[in-house]
């Protein structure tokens, strides 16, 4: 993985996340360069400079699509916001969860967000007497659709820069990225948290899409990355209207690494660790909060999974044991048709979710998700 900041891997992951879904090397090189210092004194320490420095970059762009706007170039204006999108979201996903000004920031980005948008479009999923914010990407009448899935820390603007949308498009299949509950806006502005039972998203997820005209019920599937890689597969062993699923990172048991982590084993997603967990599960104890995260995990669980189901995983993944990718397929024993896909060092997507060559994994996930609608 390229690592701008030798020795702090959650900064390098950001970095790398931003490269890897449109940033431009140039850009993210002129925002990182004044705070090389800042990221040797540890991945906590020196959030704000790195806020600050993106923040910059972000106003810089804005002006810069305002003014094509303005002179009716409105494609160069959409990418200008599509960049600002993806630096200020990476910046704001660095901060604490008691961050000052961390909601003002957040909501920046999704005006952001919507100015960029070409083909997709914001919709609310209904769920327990409120919403799941989301967007969707139509591939037309009666497609094929996907439902996307957060892990422990990204957004579905995180998941819109990664054009994942767009590979399922350019294959006559539909996307809805939404912000399950502790992820993006769910969190932040609706103080929805995590839950064990994720089947509940799923099923909101699933009735929403069957209201829609444009939309083949027969065909829905189930894809999340990184923690998602625990949610996905839950909630298609419970939910059985879900056409096939794919665990994006095997987080086969998320309690067992949260014991990993107490002890420093393995690296870490984000910067101020410990609090941002707690907050995306809804827990005001350490000692509570392990406790409850034992029970996050897919022993017992995977073996219901009826319906085609792929699983994704580096073999660098830094993060989450690789010894989970071949435990999620080979307890997957009712799936009709499992595969499991290590991505290598030598090929690229070796990283947690394939961060360091995010469009090659992207694109298998792509294929295999095309192929496998083909023959359902």
């Amino acid at each position: 993985m390229f690592e701008y900041f030798p020795g702090n891997y959650v900064w390098n992951l950001g970095v790398v996340a931003t490269l890897n879904s449109g940033g431009l090397i140039d850009e993210v090189d002129r925002a990182c360069r004044p705070i090389k210092e800042a990221a040797q004194r540890g991945e906590d320490a020196g959030t704000a400079d790195f806020l600050r420095a993106w923040t910059e970059l972000t106003d810089q762009l804005e002006a810069q699509a305002e003014e094509a706007a303005k002179a009716g170039h409105t494609r160069t204006a959409k990418q200008l916001y599509a960049r600002a999108t993806n630096y200020l979201c990476q910046a704001e996903r660095m901060q604490s969860a008691s961050a000052p000004g961390r909601l003002d920031t957040y909501r920046r980005v999704l005006e952001l967000q919507e100015k960029a948008f070409v083909t997709v479009t914001r919709v609310e999923v209904p769920y327990e007497g409120t919403t799941l914010p989301a967007y969707f990407s139509s591939a037309g009448s009666r497609a094929p659709v996907m439902i996307m899935w957060n892990g422990l820390d990204s957004t579905k603007e995180h998941m819109y820069s990664s054009r994942h949308w767009a590979e399922l498009a350019a294959r006559g299949i539909s996307c809805l990225m939404v912000d399950c509950p502790g992820s993006g806006e769910a969190l932040r502005l609706q103080g929805l948290t995590a839950r064990v039972d994720t089947e509940a998203w799923a099923t909101a997820c699933v009735d929403y899409l069957e209201t829609r005209d444009d939309v083949d019920p027969a065909r829905i599937g189930l894809v999340g990355w990184s923690l998602g890689g625990y949610f996905a597969p839950r909630a298609a062993a419970f939910e059985k209207r879900l056409a096939l699923v794919v665990a994006w990172g095997a987080n086969h048991d998320w309690g067992a690494v949260q014991r990993r982590r107490l002890q420093r084993e393995g690296e870490r997603p984000v910067p101020h660790y410990w609090e941002h967990v707690r907050w995306v599960w809804g827990q005001d104890d350490l000692d509570e909060f392990i406790e409850f995260a034992a029970d996050v995990h897919l022993d017992g669980v995977v073996e219901k999974i009826t319906v085609p189901f792929l699983v994704c995983h580096g073999e660098n993944d830094r993060q989450i044991p690789l010894e989970y990718a071949h435990r999620s397929y080979d307890q997957a024993t009712a799936s009709p048709n499992r595969k499991l896909r290590i991505f290598t060092a030598a090929e690229g997507g070796a990283e947690h979710i394939g961060i360091d060559h995010l469009s090659h994994t992207s694109v298998y996930v792509a294929d295999w998700v095309a192929d496998t609608f083909r023959t359902t």
